[in-house]
């Protein structure tokens, strides 16, 4: 069945780039098809009817026009423009860090529902009081989960070993978790993590992130 040549959905934009005179050229995580590039055009004329509806970090609900190439924005309205994120430079600096670790980690037209709904979730705890960089850290966490890279963090995953949590203990990239001590001797490349590490850790995946969240980062490790 063919695929209709109209169809709206809700975006934000992660990426934008000028094209031609008055064009950009906008990636977007959409909530139906995944990561989606996509002509915004006339958009940077100052009488633009598309303007801020599809500024950078902004969830929009747009119509497009399938392309043989790249689809065109045809219509937009402003869900949510995050301001209160937008007005605060460290906020802005977060979230565009966000946008490039959804950029980088998904492949075109491969929808998560899943994972649009964690980058919009993300975005408003950005645009809230104070839990920026706990927030960013269930982020990474959630995101490498649904990229299928999840860490493991209470069995060692060279040996498959459960591993005490009481105690300072090893992060290998490569291993894809905590290694106990003899599995540890054997990778040159790791990072020692403090036990109150190791559980924040373990509480920011296993949970929804709002109880963590109202703690705080600093808070929970001084605990």
């Amino acid at each position: 069945m063919p695929q209709p040549r109209v169809y709206e959905t809700e975006a934000v934009v992660i990426r934008k780039m000028n094209l031609g005179e008055a064009d950009r050229l906008l990636t977007l995580y959409t909530s139906s098809l995944g990561k989606v590039r996509a002509v915004a055009k006339g958009v940077r004329r100052p009488r633009s009817k598309l303007g801020g509806n599809v500024e950078l970090l902004t969830c929009s609900r747009l119509m497009l026009a399938r392309g043989r190439n790249l689809d065109i924005i045809t219509q937009s309205q402003t869900i949510d423009s995050f301001m209160a994120m937008k007005t605060d430079l460290q906020r802005t600096s977060w979230g565009l860090y966000v946008a490039e670790l959804v950029d980088r980690f998904t492949p075109e037209r491969q929808a998560s529902r899943a994972l649009f709904e964690l980058l919009l979730k993300t975005l408003n705890r950005l645009a809230g009081d104070g839990v920026g960089e706990t927030a960013l850290r269930y982020f990474e966490l959630h995101l490498l989960e649904l990229a299928g890279y999840r860490p493991q963090l209470s069995r060692c995953p060279g040996c498959n070993t459960e591993l005490p949590l009481s105690c300072r203990l090893s992060f290998s990239p490569v291993a894809g978790g905590l290694l106990c001590m003899r599995c540890r001797a054997g990778e040159p490349e790791v990072v020692s993590l403090s036990a109150d590490a190791i559980r924040m850790l373990g509480r920011l995946q296993d949970s929804d992130g709002e109880d963590v969240l109202k703690t705080g980062l600093s808070q929970a490790l001084n605990a």
